[in-house]
């Protein structure tokens, strides 16, 4: 198993596809940078910016369009879906570009002043209404959740056998990259063991809640890009958004979280064993992620801090 590479585009394969939708008015198709699993082009339409991703991987987009319209309709600055559609082998997604840029390019100072806009935002996010939605983990294109538990969903995520998707073949990984088994299995199992507090909640996740997916102007936060949307424990955001954090700006989350909360008289009960079974689930992803993506520096920083934490 080698790592990912991403679709390649050319820009005129990108007019190609956006002349379908919008005729011929269209100016300043750009590349951009970001995005492990997408290749992104941004483009003018009558002096509006808008974003197009393609993408090799099944069933995405359909699913991004929904978390578009669930988020945007109740007020969360989400980009809004505006098309998608299939180019040869490769699938895409159109939508409107959030003015901003991303907030990991915000000074320290900057980034600590919006911490109150980022614990508000990302509490509004978690707290959305999600109607007749039913299920746990990964959110598929109808809507729901693709399990019954988060416990069933965790085991499906780690299963060895995952024909057709990302991870298929993925235990290859022990033997190809810096991915260590023991140290996998290790945390594996204090993930089973502290999800029990995590099982009984049920919430949206953004799923890849930090600063390169939060948008600011410099003075506020002005959206909110690329949801790898679940069901869940919404403490699985606050715990993605500590670590990273902590680890680029050695700033603490977490008790200015906490304190949000008790203003607004949200009770989070089993709190500390909740964001610890969090960390846990984001670690394990992050540990077989960078092994897939040959980042190997901070496969090992992550793995510490995991075999740490209790």
């Amino acid at each position: 198993m080698t790592a990912y590479t991403k679709p390649t585009v050319e820009i005129h394969e990108v007019e190609v596809v956006l002349r379908k939708h919008f005729g011929s008015q269209l100016t300043r198709i750009t590349s951009l940078t970001g995005g492990n699993l997408s290749t992104v082009f941004s483009f003018m339409l009558l002096d509006k910016e808008y974003v197009i991703k393609f993408s090799d991987l099944a069933g995405g987009f359909k699913t991004e369009k929904f978390i578009s319209t669930l988020l945007s309709s109740q007020g969360i600055p989400f980009p809004l879906c505006v098309g998608l559609g299939s180019f040869k082998s490769l699938n895409y997604l159109i939508s409107e570009k959030i003015i901003g840029h991303s907030l990991k390019d915000c000074s320290y100072e900057q980034q600590r002043r919006m911490i109150p806009d980022v614990i508000q935002i990302l509490t509004r996010m978690n707290h959305v209404k999600l109607g007749t939605t039913k299920g746990y983990g990964k959110i598929n294109s109808s809507g729901n959740g693709t399990y019954t538990s988060w416990k069933e969903y965790i085991i499906a995520s780690y299963a060895e056998e995952q024909a057709g998707s990302f991870w298929e073949g993925w235990h290859r990984l022990f033997k190809t990259s810096c991915l260590e088994k023991d140290v996998f299995d290790e945390c594996y199992n204090r993930l089973l063991a502290y999800s029990i507090y995590n099982e009984p909640h049920r919430y949206f996740i953004h799923g890849d809640f930090h600063q390169s997916n939060i948008l600011s102007n410099g003075q506020q936060i002005t959206g909110v890009i690329d949801s790898n949307g679940k069901y869940g424990d919404f403490l699985v955001d606050l715990a993605s958004l500590d670590r990273h954090l902590k680890t680029r700006l050695n700033l603490d989350v977490v008790q200015r979280y906490q304190d949000y909360q008790q203003q607004l008289d949200i009770a989070i009960p089993h709190f500390t064993e909740r964001l610890i079974g969090a960390k846990y689930y984001n670690g394990l992803i992050g540990l077989r992620f960078y092994a897939m993506m040959g980042w190997n520096d901070s496969y090992f920083e992550l793995r510490d801090d995991l075999l740490s934490l209790i």
